[in-house]
């Protein structure tokens, strides 16, 4: 094929080279190049399609034999016996419509409660962490509630007396501090909350007698 490109003219290689698709630039050698080797472009495509035919329909066998394991395959012998730990949904309040709709509206009004900061808490970063701190000083700009400071807090923030004291979750909470302390609590209006002091292994023992007794711990630590 070469050798026929050999006696052609630049101008009628230029023309196959157009019909081919391919750049039309350069001598008369790197044209006959150009088109050796577009002819033997077709040849490598040939032999990486039939490589590709071949690959899938090993692919396909490989799928149908695993088909046909899985159709073999026996529950009883293969599957696990064990029984995977079930989620245990926590423990919900016995509550009456009132106290229901106390605690909505409490949820509403705490929406609108603004955020009580005490003097100059931007200041200084030890009093941003300190919380409320009611004012005291004689010419103190917060104590005079002005416009531009923080505000007060004042009888009118307070929330609904029905709901006073109960858990966002309706429960009504009891310090706990040992087991025996479970027994004196409700299961459906009392929740507990175990104390602050409490060790790890007295927390087990807690846990365990609160799920015997079907009460909810508010503070239940996860690595316990």
């Amino acid at each position: 094929m070469a050798e026929d490109y050999d006696k052609m003219t630049v101008a009628e290689l230029k023309v196959l080279l157009k019909e081919a698709g391919l750049p039309v630039s350069g001598k008369k050698s790197e044209l006959i190049a150009r088109l050796s080797d577009a002819g033997e472009a077709p040849a490598e495509e040939e032999a990486v399609v039939e490589e590709e035919a071949v690959v899938e329909e090993e692919a396909v066998v490989e799928e149908e034999a695993v088909v046909e394991d899985d159709d073999n395959w026996d529950d009883e012998e293969d599957w696990d016996n064990e029984v995977s730990e079930q989620h245990v949904a926590k423990q919900k309040p016995v509550l009456d419509d009132a106290t229901k709709a106390a605690l909505a509206l409490r949820a509403e009004q705490k929406k609108a409660t603004p955020s009580f900061r005490r003097t100059e808490w931007f200041r200084y970063k030890r009093l941003s962490r300190s919380g409320w701190r009611a004012p005291h000083g004689m010419d103190n700009k917060q104590r005079k509630n002005l416009k531009y400071r923080s505000s007060l807090v004042r009888v009118g923030h307070g929330k609904v007396s029905a709901a006073h004291g109960l858990h966002p979750s309706g429960f009504r909470e009891v310090m706990v501090h040992n087991a025996g302390d479970l027994e004196a609590i409700d299961p459906e209006t009392e929740a507990a909350r175990v104390g602050g002091t409490v060790g790890g292994r007295k927390c087990e023992t807690i846990y365990s007698r609160a799920d015997e007794l079907g009460i909810r711990i508010l503070n239940r630590r996860r690595d316990v």
